[in-house]
């Protein structure tokens, strides 16, 4: 299916590895134009090395003015900016009474700030080219237990985003949608962890838990990333869809 996303600009945070790296890849092979960011220098000019023609934008991306500085390069080298991928993330603490607030916070700034602060920079510039898409990659433990207590409340409050956003920016002409994945597998993620750890558990967490009897790919979520970002999801509005083999157990 052609998307028409050739010549198209994209920024994905969190893009140096995992998820991000395959919408990168994803995107590269639509031929968009495609700009990556993420804290580590060495796994973006790894990345940078394996993808191809992609500019690459080092920050530490729980900071203010950190991504003030990557958005604004990515303009300055860019022009404009057409689509955005909200990616970065990722999960700390344990029980609630045994998580210090200062990791709460740390989980916001990651998972639900970041994701804020790109999309009010990214919806002012896209109001002056007529429109855009952005994309926000939660999870179906935002809607549901499962995850540590901090990412889940952090991608729950990333998904209520996502709806009032989206509602509020679709008369501009920019499309806010998000990616809810299950347990997906890739060398650099938890779940591969886990299962060089412990193997029988896992395969046994996955035989009870994913109907579709195996983990995700990265390349999966990616296919979802550029279909949702095309003018073919152009009535898709305000939804994220969950792309978790059956995995979630709510109805929504």
């Amino acid at each position: 299916m052609e998307l028409g996303l050739t010549g198209k600009v994209v920024l994905i945070t969190g893009g140096s590895r995992g998820i991000g790296k395959a919408i990168a890849r994803s995107f590269l092979e639509e031929g968009a134009l495609v700009a990556i960011a993420a804290r580590s220098l060495q796994d973006l000019e790894i990345a940078k090395t394996e993808l191809g023609y992609i500019r690459i934008y080092q920050g530490d991306l729980t900071l203010a003015s950190n991504r003030e500085q990557v958005f604004h390069s990515v303009l300055k080298d860019y022009g404009r900016l057409d689509i955005l991928i909200n990616n970065v993330g990722g999960s700390n603490g344990g029980p609630a009474m045994e998580t210090d607030m200062a990791l709460f916070e740390q989980s916001m700034q990651l998972n639900y700030f970041s994701a804020v602060h790109f999309s009010q920079l990214a919806a002012q510039e896209m109001r002056k080219t007529g429109g855009g898409s952005i994309i926000n990659i939660s999870s179906i433990f935002g809607r549901e237990s499962g995850g540590k207590i901090t990412y889940n409340n952090s991608k729950a409050a990333l998904i209520s985003f996502t709806k009032a956003f989206a509602n509020e920016m679709i008369s501009d002409g920019i499309r806010v949608n998000g990616i809810a994945p299950g347990s997906i597998l890739h060398p650099s993620g938890n779940w591969q962890k886990r299962l060089d750890q412990n193997p029988e558990q896992i395969l046994k967490f996955v035989e009870e838990e994913i109907p579709a009897g195996r983990f995700g790919t990265v390349e999966e979520v990616a296919n979802v990333a550029v279909f949702l970002a095309s003018d073919k999801a152009s009535w898709i509005i305000g939804a994220t869809l969950n792309v978790d083999g059956g995995q979630s157990k709510s109805n929504f």
